[in-house]
């Protein structure tokens, strides 16, 4: 059971930030303290697309359409929560809000007998255009599968405003 300690909070990430995936090493420990808990899906169901010219997975605060995504929960500390959230552009391009999922596998990947429900926080894009409403949903991300992430490093120097003003 994933339960977040008096000094922690668990963290449903969707995207890049999972095990294998480009910004996985945001959660290294210098940037404070985080620990897998399993994969677990959303209980709503929300569309997951990849937009911009750098195809970044951006999660939209659509419930009821898409589908429930998969994602890994971690437990973190505020050390690691405000990296997150500064490394999300919370609170003003993403927005992190609490929404329930379902573990599903544990910290062994192992396949749970009886799925666990709880809430975690999660980064959500709140203000989007409508047209990333037309692009294809995902149920689950990997930058490997067909539309590779462009790291921020290999962006143009205006890549903040112009994945703003691409889908904002």
């Amino acid at each position: 059971m994933a339960t977040a300690t008096v000094n922690s909070n668990l963290v449903f990430v969707y995207g890049t930030l999972k095990r294998g995936q480009p910004n996985y090493p945001q959660l290294n420990p210098e940037n404070g303290v985080s620990t897998f808990k399993g994969s677990a899906k959303t209980i709503n169901k929300y569309p997951l697309v990849i937009g911009s010219k750098y195809n970044i997975p951006f999660l939209l605060l659509k419930p009821d359409s898409g589908h429930n995504v998969e994602g890994e929960v971690y437990e973190v500390d505020k050390k690691m929560l405000d990296h997150c959230d500064d490394f999300e552009g919370h609170p003003n391009f993403y927005q992190r809000l609490e929404t329930p999922v379902q573990l599903i596998k544990n910290e062994n990947d192992e396949l749970l007998t009886k799925p666990n429900t709880f809430n975690c926080w999660c980064y959500f894009l709140k203000t989007f255009k409508p047209v990333l409403l037309d692009l294809p949903y995902l149920e689950s991300y990997c930058s490997s599968k067909g539309q590779p992430y462009v790291e921020r490093y290999a962006r143009d120097q205006q890549a903040g405003y112009l994945v703003q003003n691409d889908v904002s």
